[in-house]
């Protein structure tokens, strides 16, 4: 079976592909209706909680840039397992903190720990499905890691309600340990050919991706669709359960609409893929972006005290959401397999570096309204736009 799973037409390989994938939005959903019980257990406010989720994005972030060249020498499997392992030590290193400190420093090496499954998984998925099947692929993978966010924070509410927060972690790091098993018995290596670990070489390879006219505009545009929807996921359990008294088992629920969003998203942009070039879904991606954002504006003003007037228009932003990332990577990834590992480990660097940085901003203002959160996103969503529509136009001047 493990020779098989490298077959671009079996099942197999896509699931495990969308299970590495999920373990980056589990580390961040499963935690967040926990985050009002922590912040009393240590005594600190919301602005140090986002710290939480800003150090962990941050690990996420600067690990890439290593992820990525050492993918590229030793092979996707060797690194796969070492990062996972880093990130079982560091949930259990979580479940014990006694301090805001030492979480922030355990949540920034799980980040380190968690980068390695979202990134490889993509680059295993440009080994195997060549520059133009991978659109479609991370599509599926998309599609199917979405299960992550459906049942992370429901499973972390009811955990909650028998044991305390330290379960979830416990939890996390018991999932890590399972895809490690996966991965060695599973997942034969892809890399197609060795490249070098020496700086001149891993400075020329990421001088090439930054110089390409199309990579940085499509990444930092996918970064800050990426970055919108995170800085909503941080604020979430601190404007839901404390501003409009949802009760945390029940907190999960209101994440169902902005699953049921970027499965539908995921769904669409698959299917679009097999008629559509990725720069013009993309396009149309950041055009809904903008709108959600706009609506969210506009529903939150006039119906501040409704859980609809946020969930509804995070689904339509989900959707938006579900139709710019998959292409995004595929557009950025394309012209690079001889260095896939770098690039999308460059990719996943500006992504989630704009996610840390927005989370952190946001966490800043938020104290008894979401009107800051939907603001933030808001100028985030204009960003994007520009940004695409220019990624688009550079796309139309050069199409043969």
């Amino acid at each position: 079976m493990a020779k098989r799973l490298l077959d671009p037409d079996s099942p197999w390989l896509l699931a495990l592909l969308a299970a590495l994938v999920a373990l980056g939005p589990l580390s961040v959903d499963m935690y967040l209706p926990a985050m009002p019980a922590m912040m009393r257990d240590f005594g600190t406010d919301i602005s140090q909680m986002h710290l939480t989720l800003s150090s962990y994005l941050t690990g996420f972030a600067l690990f890439h840039l290593a992820c990525g060249p050492l993918a590229d020498r030793f092979g996707r499997k060797p690194i796969l397992l070492g990062g996972t392992l880093l990130f079982v030590a560091a949930c259990v290193g979580c479940s014990r903190s006694d301090t805001v400190g030492e979480m922030l420093l355990f949540r920034f090496l799980q980040g380190i720990g968690a980068c390695v499954g979202p990134t490889l998984a993509r680059t295993v998925a440009r080994d195997v499905f060549g520059p133009t099947g991978a659109a479609r692929a991370l599509s599926l993978i998309a599609m199917l890691m979405a299960l992550a966010p459906a049942v992370a924070p429901t499973l972390g509410g009811v955990l909650l309600l028998v044991l305390p927060w330290e379960s979830v972690f416990i939890f996390l790091g018991v999932y890590a340990a399972t895809m490690i098993i996966l991965i060695q018995v599973f997942l034969p290596e892809s890399l197609p050919a060795v490249q070098s670990l020496h700086p001149r070489v891993i400075a020329r390879n990421y001088g090439e991706l930054l110089v390409d006219p199309f990579f940085l505009t499509v990444t930092v545009t996918s970064g800050l669709v990426y970055a919108g929807l995170i800085i909503y996921l941080a604020s979430s359990s601190f404007i839901y359960i404390e501003m409009l008294g949802v009760p945390p088992q029940y907190f999960g629920l209101v994440f169902l609409g902005s699953v049921a969003g970027y499965m539908a998203g995921s769904a669409l942009s698959a299917r679009l893929s097999r008629r559509h070039d990725s720069e013009r879904i993309m396009r149309l991606g950041v055009i809904l972006a903008m709108l959600a954002s706009c609506l969210l504006l506009a529903c939150s003003r006039a119906w501040p005290a409704s859980v609809l007037a946020l969930m509804l228009p995070m689904m339509l932003y989900s959707i938006a959401m579900g139709l710019v990332l998959p292409h995004a990577m595929a557009i950025a990834l394309r012209p690079f397999a001889h260095i896939a590992g770098t690039a999308s480990a460059l990719l996943g660097f500006i992504q989630m570096s704009l996610s840390a940085g927005a989370s952190a901003l946001t966490g800043q203002f938020l104290t008894t309204t979401p009107q800051p959160m939907v603001w933030i996103l808001l100028a985030i969503s204009a960003c994007s736009l520009v940004l695409g529509l220019r990624a688009h136009s550079l796309y139309m001047r050069t199409k043969p």
